[in-house]
């Protein structure tokens, strides 16, 4: 009976114990927001190539994609991502706050782990017909608007925080107008999709509105995509500068033992191999060496921040997202 018992305890310890080193998995999953298909297409085998080469392994990396906010929830429901590159900060603190990231996860890389970033931007017909020039065109009569439901996507909620900082400036922070200028914007988007990339379908291959709101990668993306003589971006002058958030997802790496496989991905991405490839697919990017490189293709503007123009993504939250809040006020309205 002791023997049996023993056993037991032992078996217990391999099921319960993280993987061993010897164990340790060859594949990992990168859950990501929607329009980032393309951006990994071309990031993951130059990663498992360039770890081929340090260590003599073969690794694979296998890619989820959907609107950031959903992807964190389905990390959340059982999706076993090993790591997350998201894109914003509120749905790491999610994964943080329900045990899945480390509460120092910001710490972990550099850049307050956000190894690029971009910024919401316009894209519009080959001509630009409407004359779309800045935020303040998209709440014309005449300008029918298409981006992702805030509620639903990380690139949503940025166009929604850009167009507010836009009208904070504009009207010298009168709330009032600030709130009609953002319910008439809602009020000109014809068709809500979940994420970026039904967004970028609806405008680009169902020819519904007269400018996409999206980050300025996915801009350059579809003209490329569909051509130059269909599309052309349009840098609005102002903008809010919207990071690119990255984690290790603690829980899902420790139990898999996949955490040293995690992390090289992720620091692939600060490498000047992993640099390049994200300004090539239209991203900007911390490496000043780089960014030089890929200077000519992001013009000049002028980037707020969420701290200056919100206070930090604690007060956005409880402010603008939670339940019953500023999004759900204006949103109901439009």
């Amino acid at each position: 009976m002791i023997r049996s018992v023993l056993l037991g305890v032992s078996l217990a310890a391999l099921v319960l114990s993280p993987a061993s080193a010897q164990d340790a998995p060859t594949k990992i999953l990168n859950a990501s927001y929607d329009v980032a298909r393309e951006l990994f297409v071309a990031i993951n085998p130059a990663f498992t190539a360039a770890y081929k080469a340090e260590t003599g392994k073969d690794v694979t990396v296998d890619q989820s994609h959907g609107g950031s906010s959903r992807q964190a929830r389905a990390v959340a429901e059982g999706l076993e991502a090993d790591v997350v590159t998201l894109n914003q900060v509120t749905d790491i603190d999610f994964l943080q706050k329900t045990g899945f990231v480390s509460a120092d996860w910001e710490k972990a890389f550099p850049n307050s782990a956000s190894p690029y970033y971009s910024l919401p931007a316009f894209i519009v017909r080959a001509g630009n017909p409407k004359s779309i020039r800045n935020w303040d065109d998209l709440v014309r009569d005449d300008v029918k608007v298409v981006f992702p439901n805030p509620k639903t996507s990380g690139n949503g909620r940025y166009t929604y925080l850009a167009a507010r900082a836009y009208a904070e400036e504009a009207f010298g922070g009168d709330e009032a107008k600030v709130d009609a200028f953002i319910k008439k914007l809602f009020s000109n988007v014809p068709v809500f999709d979940t994420g970026g990339r039904g967004a970028t379908t609806t405008f680009a291959e169902r020819e519904i509105g007269d400018v996409l709101v999206t980050f300025e990668a996915e801009t350059q993306g579809i003209a490329r995509e569909f051509g130059k003589d269909r599309f052309q971006a349009v840098i609005p002058p102002v903008s809010l500068l919207a990071e690119f958030p990255v984690a290790v997802v603690d829980r899902v790496a420790d139990k898999r033992g996949s955490r040293e496989i995690a992390t090289a991905y992720l620091n692939f991405l600060y490498s000047p191999a992993g640099q390049r490839i994200l300004a090539e697919n239209g991203n900007r990017v911390r490496d000043e060496s780089v960014s030089k490189e890929f200077a000519d293709r992001f013009p000049e503007v002028r980037l707020l921040t969420v701290a200056d123009v919100y206070g930090g993504w604690d007060k956005i939250q409880a402010e603008h997202f939670a339940s019953g809040a500023k999004l759900d006020q204006l949103y109901g309205q439009r």
